[in-house]
């Protein structure tokens, strides 16, 4: 015999009581931290939107520590490093906003296991890294920095710093995104073809804006140029190293204005003392300020301090960026720079997806043992407008699942690795895009000792459940909260059970799921009441009932 769960019967859980889980968002950000310079701007346009902003910028760790307490955002440029000290001593917090585009200064993890959301402003400084680039690119051309230099030491030599025209030249553009599109756009131009790599961008999107899309196998010995425009993860570090420079054209160029350590600067450092590389142009760096001064000082490279988002219209876009979308997240809006959440602006647009997949999710887990640790599930989707939506289905189950199996209010920013910790997982989410006016959701779930499917839709707007392991409720019911299920082969308690819950008034109706062959098998019994808050007489009369039931539990939602 099993249970969803007993009146008294203790939870097998992990330990979440060192985490804030529950962080509401819309309505909730009334006081802001900016720890470093912005434009005013920011400052101006979220109290226009009566949202408090102190600005302290320049204090230390340990005074930061003690500030952001009381604030339920904060805002940061590149400056502040915001650690795991810091989120952890942030208990208000809700949103850490990055006015800039990268979020290298902050520990999404933590942020992420503490429920934060991160934002940052991708859009803001596209133009100004993307002219910067475009001036370097020119700069490397012409020799200008090399010429320079001479000419200011007294020197006369024009044969010395012949170069080559960009006309006719192959561009290569590592990151197809914002930046690496607008410097497509303005070095074809200069009649140069553009070639790229990005496995996030299709090749047919890619040739939309002139841009034919190889394999990075396939590009090195092609490009008379390179430019960098990715983030730094595992798989772009050291991206540009020995064995590339290896297959690429004798004298190549190289800028990157995007993320130092994208470029082994030790092999590049000894491609320009070959000449294998023809010159560099830098303007970020493993370390910074950066401690390479030989690669610095060599001729061949135009070198820059990071001065990619350095203009006063960058800044003043960054800001105004950052301090629109905090507003729209307190409205309860989505938000374009969400850096942690892949589900989290879908879930503002869709919450009736949200609601049918908590609440059944919730609902499945509860049909395993409390012993039962590790479950996992598949999901089947039907519905319309699904595409790339898998991700807001499979964390609204989560949610459902910590909430019935470990009472813990988890969101959208913390579920995945909440769940990960409890042993829920979702495996896979299969959508279908059919034409149904409703979505319906199948979810199939499996733990060590059982296996259970569960089916729900939306009927006149609210989640109704439709299937237990096969059998087929006649009359939907709603899948709210503190619904009752429960089924049991003897007739005597099943028929009890409804006797206490109608005498009492404790439920306002029945549904029956039936086998194939007419057999009932589940009863759904619709309550507004928690069992543990009911009468102690009709939980003394319940709990010696269900006990020759096969099955008994309540929604906790």
């Amino acid at each position: 015999m099993s249970y969803g769960h007993k009146f008294n019967s203790a939870n097998l859980v992990p330990n979440f009581s060192h985490l804030n889980v529950s962080r509401m968002i819309a309505n909730n950000i009334k006081s802001v931290l900016i720890s470093e310079p912005t434009d005013p701007i920011c400052e101006n346009f979220l109290k226009k939107h009566n949202i408090s902003v102190t600005t302290k910028t320049g204090l230390s760790k340990e005074e930061l520590i003690e500030e952001v307490k009381k604030y339920d955002a904060l805002i940061v440029r590149s400056a502040t490093k915001v650690n795991a000290d810091l989120i952890n001593a942030g208990r208000n917090l809700k949103v850490i906003a990055r006015a800039g585009v990268g979020v290298d200064n902050v520990d999404c993890e933590a942020a992420t296991t503490q429920g934060i959301l991160v934002i940052n402003a991708p859009g803001g400084n596209t133009m100004s890294a993307a002219e910067l680039t475009c001036v370097m690119l020119a700069a490397l051309s012409r020799n200008l920095a090399e010429a320079c230099a001479s000419l200011k030491a007294g020197q006369w030599d024009r044969k010395k710093f012949m170069a080559n025209e960009l006309y006719g030249k192959t561009l290569a553009i590592i990151g197809l995104g914002r930046i690496g599109r607008e410097v497509a756009h303005r070095m074809q131009a200069f009649g140069m073809t553009t070639i790229g790599y990005d496995p996030l961008v299709p090749a047919e999107e890619s040739i939309k804006f002139g841009v034919e899309s190889k394999s990075l196998e396939e590009i090195w010995p092609l490009a008379d140029y390179i430019t960098l425009h990715t983030p730094l993860i595992p798989q772009t570090r050291n991206m540009i190293n020995n064995d590339v420079f290896e297959i690429c054209r004798k004298g190549v160029k190289i800028v990157n204005c995007a993320r130092g350590g994208i470029i082994e600067e030790t092999a590049l450092l000894s491609a320009l003392k070959s000449g294998k590389c023809g010159g560099a142009g830098l303007d970020v760096y493993l370390e910074e300020p950066p401690k390479c001064t030989e690669l610095l000082q060599h001729p061949k490279v135009i070198c820059t301090p990071h001065l990619g988002a350095s203009t006063r219209e960058a800044q003043s876009r960054v800001a105004e960026e950052i301090s629109q979308q905090i507003v729209a997240l307190n409205e309860g809006k989505s938000a374009h720079g969400i850096v942690n959440s892949a589900a989290f602006s879908l879930s503002m647009v869709h919450p009736q997806w949200v609601k049918v997949s908590k609440y059944l999710g919730a609902f499945a887990s509860m049909l395993f043992p409390r012993t039962d640790k590790d479950i996992s599930i598949s999901a089947n989707v039907y519905g319309q407008d699904l595409f790339k939506k898998g991700p807001l289905f499979s964390t609204s189950i989560l949610i459902g699942m910590l909430k019935q199996r470990h009472n813990v209010d988890s969101n959208f920013i913390n579920t995945p690795t909440l769940a990960r910790d409890a042993g829920f997982e979702v495996t896979k989410v299969v959508t279908n895009p059919l034409k149904f006016d409703n979505i319906t959701l199948e979810l199939e779930a499996t733990s060590v000792s059982e296996k259970h499917t569960v089916l729900a839709t939306i009927n006149n707007g609210e989640p109704a459940l439709c299937n237990i392991d096969g059998y087929q409720f006649r009359t939907l019911p709603p899948l709210c909260p503190d619904i009752i299920i429960f089924k049991g082969t003897n007739h005597d308690a099943v028929m009890k059970v409804i006797a206490i819950l109608t005498e009492f008034q404790l439920a306002n109706s029945f549904s029956y799921a039936y086998k194939p062959e007419g057999e009932v098998a589940w009863i759904a019994a619709i309550t507004e009441t928690k069992v543990a808050d009911m009468p102690e007489e009709v939980v003394k009369e319940l709990e010696s009932t269900i006990t020759y039931l096969d099955f008994w539990a309540q929604l906790k939602l």
